[in-house]
C-alpha cells in the first residue's frame, strides 16, 4: 500500500499508563455515580499527583482535570463506558461493581472491568477533517488485524489498543510511513498537509483477528458491513439528542480557579441527572474536552470553547453481540461515510454510489460532498457523530450497506 500523503504533520506517542475498560449498564448508572465522581475528582489524599514543584521550588496545585494520564467517561443510549488507569479502576470502581454483581441475577447485564490491560496512543498535529482522520489513522491498524478504540477530542486523537498489541502497532505504523523515535516512543509522520477540524470516540479488543486481515480498504469495508448485517446491527438515532463539541477555556489565568470550579459544578450537574449522551476526556496536558447535549451547555456559564450553533447528531450501533476479536469496525464505517479509498484498491460501482450519495447539491458531477463525521465507540457500542445537516445521508449509507 502507498504511504499516505494526506494525513497530517503529526506526532504519535504512547501515554505512560496501563488502562482498564469499564462497562456499566445504564440501569446501574445511579448506583455507580458516587464512584464515578470520586474517580473524576480525586482529593489530595487520594493522589500523589495533586502538587508539582514550580521553578521557584514551591508546590503548584494541579487542576482536577489534569490529574489523569488518560480518562474518558462516556454515557450513550447503550451504556456508560469508562477508560481509566488500572489502579483507579480497582480503587474506585471495582468495589461498587462487585457489590452490584452480587445483587444481580445471572441473566442480567453485569457491569465489568476488562481483564485485559490497554495502552493509549496520543495523536497530536494538524490534519484533515475528522472523518478522514479516523480512516487515515485506523486503516493501517485495521489492515494489520489490530482492533482498536478511537477517541477524537476537541484537541487531539487517541487510539486505545491492547497492551499486548503494542509491538504490532509499532510495525503497522512504521509500514504506513511513520518514523519511530525509540528514545521517546514517539512517531512522526513526515508527510504533511495542514488544517484540523472537529472531534469525538471508538472500538477495541484483542490484537490479531483469527481470520486473515483484509488486504484493501474496499475489502475491509465489505467485511465490516457484512458483519453488521450478519449480527442484525442497525443504526439508531434518538431524535431528541443534539450535541455540541466543546472544551474548557484556558485563556484567562486570572479567572482560572473560578473557571475550574464552574466546570466542575457544571459537569457534576450533568452527571447527577444522567444525561442521554455525554463524553468527557481528561489528560495531563490538555483542557477537558466534552461532547455534550445542547441542553446541558447552560450549566457551564462561559467557561467552554466551541460553537454553540453547530449541532451534531449521534448515530448509535449496538456492537454488544459482535465477537470480541472483531476488527476494522471503526475504519470500515468511517471509510464508507467519508469516502476515501486511501490506496486500498478499486471500488465497485455500487460502492462508489454509497460513498457520495446522489441527490441535491451535487454540482456538475451530480454528487454530494462527503459526509463530515467523527466516531465514538465505547465498551459495547459504536457511535458515528455527524452534523445535523448530514444525518439523512449518513443514515442512508449505514442502512443500505448494513442491510438496515
Amino acid at each position: 500500500m502507498e504511504q499516505s500523503m494526506t494525513l497530517m504533520s503529526a506526532q504519535i506517542h504512547f501515554v505512560d499508563a496501563q488502562l482498564s475498560l469499564v462497562h456499566i449498564p445504564l440501569e446501574q448508572y445511579q448506583q455507580c455515580l458516587q464512584s464515578i465522581l470520586q474517580l473524576l475528582y480525586p482529593t489530595s489524599t487520594d493522589s500523589d499527583l495533586t502538587d508539582h514543584p514550580n521553578g521557584n521550588g514551591y508546590q503548584e496545585r494541579t487542576s482536577w482535570a489534569n490529574q489523569h494520564p488518560f480518562l474518558n467517561v462516556s454515557i450513550t443510549p447503550i451504556e456508560c463506558s469508562i477508560v481509566c488507569t488500572k489502579e483507579l479502576a480497582q480503587q474506585y470502581l471495582a468495589p461498587t461493581l462487585k457489590a452490584l454483581s452480587a445483587k444481580s441475577g445471572k441473566d442480567c447485564d453485569h457491569a465489568s472491568i476488562s481483564s485485559e490491560d490497554f495502552v493509549v496512543i496520543s495523536v497530536e498535529g494538524e490534519g484533515l477533517d475528522a472523518g478522514q482522520r479516523v480512516v487515515e489513522l485506523t486503516s493501517p491498524l485495521a489492515l494489520a488485524g489490530i482492533s482498536i478504540f478511537f477517541i477524537t477530542t476537541y484537541f487531539s486523537d487517541y487510539i486505545l489498543v491492547p497492551s499486548k498489541s503494542r509491538s504490532h502497532v509499532v510495525r503497522a505504523l512504521e509500514d504506513r510511513g511513520f518514523a519511530f523515535q525509540k528514545t521517546s516512543d514517539t512517531y512522526v509522520n513526515p508527510l504533511a498537509h495542514h488544517h484540523r477540524s472537529r472531534s469525538s470516540t471508538s472500538s477495541i479488543t484483542s490484537p490479531i483477528s483469527p481470520s486473515a486481515p483484509p488486504t484493501t480498504i474496499s475489502d475491509l469495508q465489505h467485511r465490516t458491513f457484512t458483519l453488521l448485517k450478519q449480527h442484525n446491527i442497525h443504526p439508531y438515532v434518538d431524535p431528541t439528542i443534539r450535541l455540541i463539541s466543546c472544551a474548557a477555556r484556558r485563556d484567562d489565568p486570572s479567572s482560572a480557579s473560578a473557571d475550574e470550579l464552574t466546570l466542575q459544578l457544571g459537569l457534576t450537574k450533568c452527571l447527577i441527572h444522567q444525561p442521554k449522551f455525554l463524553s468527557l476526556t481528561l489528560t495531563e496536558d490538555e483542557p477537558a474536552s466534552l461532547l455534550l447535549e445542547r441542553g446541558c451547555i447552560g450549566n457551564f456559564g462561559e467557561v467552554l470553547l466551541g460553537s454553540k450553533d453547530d449541532f451534531l447528531v449521534p448515530v448509535t450501533l449496538d456492537l454488544g453481540e459482535l465477537p470480541f476479536e472483531a476488527t476494522g469496525i471503526v475504519c470500515g464505517v468511517a471509510g464508507k461515510l467519508c469516502g476515501g479509498d486511501l490506496g486500498g484498491g478499486d471500488s465497485t460501482e455500487g460502492e462508489k454510489h454509497f460513498w457520495n450519495v446522489e441527490g441535491a447539491g451535487g454540482g456538475e458531477s451530480g454528487m454530494e460532498s462527503k459526509i463530515e463525521m467523527s466516531y465514538l465507540s465505547t465498551a459495547r457500542a459504536g457511535t458515528v457523530v455527524v452534523n445535523e445537516v448530514d444525518l439523512e445521508r449518513a443514515m442512508r449509507v449505514l442502512r443500505v450497506n448494513g442491510g438496515g
